[in-house]
C-alpha cells in the first residue's frame, strides 16, 4: 500500500468526518490505517478516494466500514478477573456509598454484551426494576444488535453457567437471548465520544479497550469529559490493556487494577 500517499490519506479522513461523522484524527494513524487499508484490499479498490466513493454510493459496505473502523469487539464477562473484582469489591462500594440506585454508564457499549453483564452482576444485589444503565455507542449498526440482544454461543463462553441459565433463553437456531428483565435495565442510544455532550452525576462509568486506539489529544478529550460526568468518588473502570498515566491530572485516583476514583472536579 506504500502507492497511497500521506496527502491521499488527509483528503480521505476529511471525506469520511464530513460523510460518516467520524474525525479519525483523534485514533492512532498507524492502527487505523492497517485496518482501512485492510478494507481497501478486500473491496478491490485502487485508491482511498476509489474506497471512498465506494462507501458513499453503497449503504452495506459503509456500515461494514464503520463497524470495523470503531472495532466492535466483546463479549460477555470479556477478562473474567475485572469482573470478579467489579462484582466483589466495586459493587458494593457503590451501593455503600451511593445507594441502591446508581446512575451508570457504558460508553463505547459496542454490541451490548458489556451492559448486560452490568445489569446480570447488580441483580444479584438489587432489584432490577431500579436498575438503569446508559448504553452509548458511535455505530447505530451494531446498538440495532444490542437492543436485539440476542447471541452466538461464542459470546457468552466466559460467563459463569449460573448467569447463563439465569438471564437468556435459548433460541432454536441455538443462539442465546438475554431475558426481558435484564434488557429493560438496558437504554441504548447512538453517542459519539468525541464529539456529543456527555451525561452528568454518573456514580460508575465503564469504557474498556477504547483509549488504547486513541491518540494523546483524544485520550485527553475522552478523560476529561469523564471526570466532568462522575460525580465525587465515582469509579471509572477501564480495559485490561489500558492504564492512565498520571490519572491525578485528570482527577482521578487508581484504586485497583482498572478502577479509578474521582478525587476531585478538574
Amino acid at each position: 500500500m506504500d502507492k497511497f500517499s500521506s496527502k491521499d490519506y488527509e483528503e480521505f479522513k476529511k471525506s469520511v468526518e464530513q460523510y460518516v461523522g467520524i474525525d479519525l484524527n483523534f485514533y492512532k494513524e498507524q492502527q487505523m490505517k492497517r485496518r482501512i487499508e485492510s478494507m481497501v484490499k478486500k473491496f478491490k479498490c485502487t485508491s482511498y478516494s476509489d474506497f471512498f466513493n465506494l462507501i458513499s454510493s453503497n449503504l452495506k459496505v459503509r456500515d461494514e466500514f464503520c463497524s470495523y473502523l470503531t472495532i466492535n469487539v466483546t463479549e460477555f464477562y470479556r477478562n473474567p478477573s475485572q469482573w470478579k473484582i467489579f462484582d466483589e469489591r466495586i459493587v458494593p462500594y457503590l451501593l455503600k456509598n451511593f445507594g441502591k440506585e446508581l446512575n451508570i454508564w457504558s460508553a463505547a457499549c459496542a454490541t451490548g454484551e458489556e451492559p448486560y453483564t452490568i445489569a446480570m452482576i447488580l441483580s444479584k444485589y438489587v432489584p432490577n426494576q431500579i436498575i438503569h444503565i446508559y448504553a452509548t455507542d458511535i455505530d447505530q449498526s451494531v446498538l440495532d444488535k444490542a437492543k436485539e440482544g440476542v447471541y452466538d454461543e461464542s459470546a457468552v463462553k466466559s460467563l459463569p453457567p449460573n448467569l447463563v441459565s439465569s438471564f437468556f433463553a435459548k433460541t432454536p437456531d441455538r443462539k442465546y437471548r438475554v431475558v426481558d428483565s435484564i434488557k429493560k435495565c438496558v437504554k441504548f442510544e447512538k453517542h459519539d465520544l468525541l464529539k456529543d455532550p456527555y451525561p452528568e452525576k454518573m456514580n460508575l462509568i465503564v469504557c474498556r479497550n477504547v483509549m488504547i486506539y486513541m491518540t494523546a489529544e483524544g485520550k485527553e478529550i475522552l478523560y476529561n469529559g469523564f471526570n466532568k460526568a462522575l460525580v465525587n468518588n465515582g469509579m471509572f473502570f477501564i480495559g485490561s490493556t489500558e492504564n492512565i498515566l498520571r490519572p491525578s491530572k485528570y482527577g482521578l485516583s487508581n484504586e485497583t487494577l482498572f478502577f479509578y476514583r474521582k478525587v476531585k472536579d478538574i
